[in-house]
């Protein structure tokens, strides 16, 4: 049963929460990088690196084209996590408003996010820039979601405009958004960091979404059957 706030908007991350994959191991791997930049990626959300140490050089390194990012959009809808569809129905029809919050591209997260019937919108993510061949340029090095911390900032926006928030997530650069006072549920269902497991308030380790929606609308599972 619901035993949090009323929450006016539901925050989710991208990766590992609402799709099973990690797009930039995703991008990495394609480029025959993975080996290479795949334990960047772990540590930076194990919280062991910080984020804005390793964003530049991972992204400098596979240089990925546009039809790449495309093809990640794809792979993120293939591999959306059980329950993920069904749960933001949920919290839509209960008058939520839901947003993404990921420290990954924008251009290959909007496709999940239309999927998910998501509007643009409440989509934040980091923009990637590429030539009219469609070769990488540069990432928009400005955003704070490219840094630490980062999420903690866009959810104070978020909450600040729209009321109060909680953000689903599985990383430590979710799980930062404590300090700034806002509330986290812990999302194991696809990676069990135990940093985050420690943390978190709440923490649900099923590999299905559904779970979240105990927390944050307002009547429990049971009369949603």
């Amino acid at each position: 049963m619901n035993s949090g706030p009323p929450y006016a908007a539901i925050i989710f991350d991208c990766d590992s929460t609402l799709s099973s994959i990690e797009g930039i191991d995703e991008l990495a791997r394609q480029a025959g990088l993975y080996e290479q930049l795949a334990p960047l990626t772990a540590a930076a959300m194990e919280g062991r690196l910080a984020l804005e140490a390793v964003y530049r050089q991972r992204l400098d390194a596979i240089r990925p084209k546009l039809e790449s990012i495309a093809a990640l959009g794809e792979r993120y809808i293939r591999h959306v996590v059980p329950g993920a569809s069904e749960t933001i129905a949920a919290l839509h029809g209960g008058g939520k408003q839901v947003h993404i919050v990921s420290g990954g591209l924008r251009q290959a997260v909007l496709p999940l996010a239309a999927y998910l019937e998501i509007p643009p919108q409440r989509v934040h993510a980091v923009d990637i820039f590429f030539d009219e061949n469609g070769e990488y340029l540069d990432f928009d090095e400005a955003s704070p979601l490219a840094q630490s911390g980062g999420k903690s900032v866009v959810c104070r926006q978020v909450q600040t405009q729209q009321g109060k928030v909680v953000l689903i997530g599985d990383g430590v650069t979710d799980s930062e958004v404590m300090e700034a006072g806002i509330d986290f549920i812990g999302f194991g269902g696809v990676v069990k960091r135990t940093a985050v497991q420690h943390i978190a308030p709440l923490y649900i380790d099923e590999s299905n979404l559904l779970p979240v929606l105990d927390y944050v609308l307002p009547c429990p599972a049971s009369a949603r059957a």
